[in-house]
């Protein structure tokens, strides 16, 4: 069976556990992520996309929303079932299905859901749906070299290092930023991430 019978940007998917829920995410939801913007600018330091102000979020989940329809990306809302709030972002992009292979990444998360565990369940959740729903071959991470705290979370999770893309993009601010590379494989998956991140869970597999 080919890869891309296994996905259908079209349909809706909803990804969760006893701990989040992610669901596509909709231009109304930016009522429920502008607080971050006003209240944490903070998280966006590393973005490459300027978000100043609801504005520039309305914007950002737009352009979200159109890489759906252009069959590029597929962005989720992340809800926490423990605050019952809605604390972020995360997307596959760069979706080359007929190659197996995505991107994950614009994943961004409230400061109050730092450190508390959410992302493990995000990624795990995420990863297993590529690898198992999806069937695809690899997944790849990146983020500026210059953000430790992303890096170590990766890293976590069971990411390999597979290098540096210097003066890469483009920042907000007019710099630019040199990018690290990392990836996890079906083969990384199957053999050791989906019972590192099961570990870190202190739980049974997901169903």
């Amino acid at each position: 069976m080919s890869v891309n019978s296994q996905f259908d940007f079209t349909k809706d998917y909803v990804l969760e556990d006893d701990r989040v829920l992610l669901r596509p995410i909709r231009s109304l939801d930016s009522a429920f992520l502008e607080t971050y913007v006003v209240n944490e600018p903070e998280i966006w330091q590393f973005s490459l996309v300027a978000i100043q102000q609801p504005a520039d979020l309305q914007t950002y989940i737009e352009s979200a929303i159109q890489s759906r329809v252009d069959k590029t990306a597929y962005p989720f809302i992340v809800f926490d079932k423990l605050s019952q709030t809605y604390v972020g972002s995360t997307r596959f992009y760069d979706m080359q299905l007929n190659f197996a292979t995505t991107q994950l990444g614009y994943t961004w998360y409230s400061k109050k859901v730092w450190g508390t565990g959410l992302n493990t369940h995000c990624k795990y959740l995420l990863l297993q749906f590529a690898f198992e729903k999806m069937q695809l071959q690899r997944v790849e991470l990146r983020a500026d070299n210059d953000n430790k705290r992303s890096i170590a979370a990766m890293q976590k999770i069971g990411c390999t290092v597979e290098g540096i893309l210097r003066s890469h993009l483009p920042r907000p601010n007019g710099t630019r930023r040199d990018s690290i590379v990392l990836s996890i494989t079906k083969e990384d998956w199957e053999q050791k991430v989906k019972l590192l991140l099961q570990s870190q869970l202190g739980s049974m597999p997901i169903n």
